[in-house]
């Protein structure tokens, strides 16, 4: 099996008005196809690589918890992407014993396509290290990954 998830799909928005709402974390939880996104902590906007914000999360086996986004591309209207890691990483022993709950990326590209926009989704975990926490991959499916592109699309033209 293998390590990422890949969607790509052509909407009809501009890659500027897609960009715009992935750089601004507070909104994708409008968005977000598998359910799980609460909001963020505080008001992040992201403007370059190395910038960090928190996401509120809910899922079934955690309940309520939080995860720190570490931007790791960052290119205006073309791509941006971000690595997440539960926050505090220890604090969740209770429910997770000793899981290095990091490694993952979350990854989209913007290719100008026609009058629209070709959005390519990428979900990869092949940088995961703890083996226990790489037993919980796929956290998200590909049908989840098509909704939350059309969900952005939908956002950047309403």
């Amino acid at each position: 099996m293998s390590d990422q998830i890949t969607v790509t799909r052509t909407v009809d928005a501009k890659p500027d008005q897609l960009f715009s709402l992935l750089a601004t974390p507070g909104r994708h939880h409008e968005f977000d196809g598998a359910g799980m996104l609460q909001g963020v902590e505080g008001n992040a906007t992201v403007s370059g690589v190395g910038d960090q914000f928190v996401m509120n999360m809910r899922n079934d086996a955690l309940g309520d918890y939080q995860m720190l986004n570490t931007v790791t591309a960052y290119e205006q209207d073309r791509e941006i992407a971000w690595s997440p890691q539960l926050h505090p990483l220890d604090g969740y022993t209770d429910k997770l014993g000793d899981v290095q709950a990091k490694g993952h990326v979350w990854r989209w590209r913007l290719e100008p396509s026609g009058t629209g926009t070709e959005v390519t989704q990428t979900y990869d975990w092949s940088a995961v290290r703890d083996d226990q926490f790489k037993g919980f991959f796929p956290m998200v499916t590909e049908e989840q990954m098509g909704r939350t592109i059309d969900n952005v699309a939908e956002a950047a033209t309403s």
